[in-house]
Formats: C-alpha cells, sequence, structure tokens
C-alpha cells in the first residue's frame, strides 16, 4: 500500500460509490460529442472509453480487495496497466450504444458495491491489518474513480 490514504468522509461508503456512478454517467452522456482526439491529463491522454474503462477496473479492483479481505484470504497482486496504456478500443467513437453498455456496467457494478457494503458490520468497517485499507477506505478509494471522467469532463 502506498502512504497516501484514501480521503473518507461521513457518508454512507455505498452512497458515496453510487454518487461517482451517477457523476460519471451524468458527464458520458455527452461524451457521444467527442471528436476523437484523446484529451491530455498530466502526463497521461484519455478517451471516453478509457475513462469507462478506468472506472469499472478501478471499482473491480477494490471490490475484489474487499472480498479479500472479508474472506482472509490474500489479495491477488495488481497487474492493471491502467492509465498508463491507451488501448486501440479506448480510441474508438463512443456511441449511444456504449454509453447504454457503461450504464448497465457502471449500475451492476454499484449494486454489487451496495449489497458487499450492506453485509459489512458496522465495527468492522474501519478496521484492517497492518497498512492494508480499511473496506471504508476501499469504498472511497473507488469512489474516486470519478477522477478519469473528470479528465474528459462535460463535452459541449
Amino acid at each position: 500500500m502506498t502512504d497516501e490514504r484514501p480521503q473518507v468522509d461521513d457518508r454512507d461508503p455505498a452512497d458515496a460509490i453510487r454518487e461517482m456512478v451517477d457523476h460519471v454517467l451524468e458527464l458520458a452522456e455527452s461524451w457521444i460529442l467527442w471528436d476523437g482526439r484523446p484529451i491530455p491529463s498530466g502526463d497521461r491522454i484519455y478517451t471516453p472509453h478509457k475513462a469507462i474503462r478506468r472506472v469499472a477496473d478501478h471499482m473491480v479492483d477494490h471490490l475484489a480487495q474487499l472480498e479479500a479481505h472479508l474472506t482472509g484470504t490474500p489479495a491477488l497482486a495488481d497487474s492493471w496497466h491502467g492509465s498508463g496504456i491507451t488501448t486501440p478500443a479506448d480510441l474508438s467513437p463512443f456511441t449511444a450504444e456504449d454509453l447504454d453498455e457503461a450504464r448497465s456496467r457502471l449500475r451492476r457494478l454499484t449494486q454489487l458495491w451496495w449489497a458487499r457494503l450492506a453485509a459489512v458490520p458496522a465495527d468492522a468497517m474501519d478496521r484492517a491489518e497492518g497498512d492494508d485499507y480499511t473496506p471504508r477506505e476501499m469504498a472511497f478509494c473507488a469512489a474516486g474513480s470519478d477522477f478519469y471522467a473528470d479528465a474528459i469532463g462535460m463535452l459541449q
């Protein structure tokens, strides 16, 4: 784990995930207007498909981390290339059908997060071994996935 801990607040962690997904999907509605040019952000570039891929991957990554934590099994090492790569698929036009697929994918992941977090006892939400993230921190780290969508923003 890094020295930086995810920032948490007093929201229910499942609400933080849902709010992030709602925000991402609101932005994504405008991405049908994307002109095909990657958008630079820092030392990376982003496209609508890449942003959706990264949001979903980050949600999956921390959900797997949460499952491992709660079942007492070792978490698989993170081997994503993340936003460090841009795939040919990332460069494809973003269509209404892609938006519909993103809605389905991200809303299902939101439901999985909600169901899993609902099963975490309140007294276990802020407990972890050593430097591992707590379940609350895992959720709030995943909720920070809107960074990828914000790199693109609302297109007009």
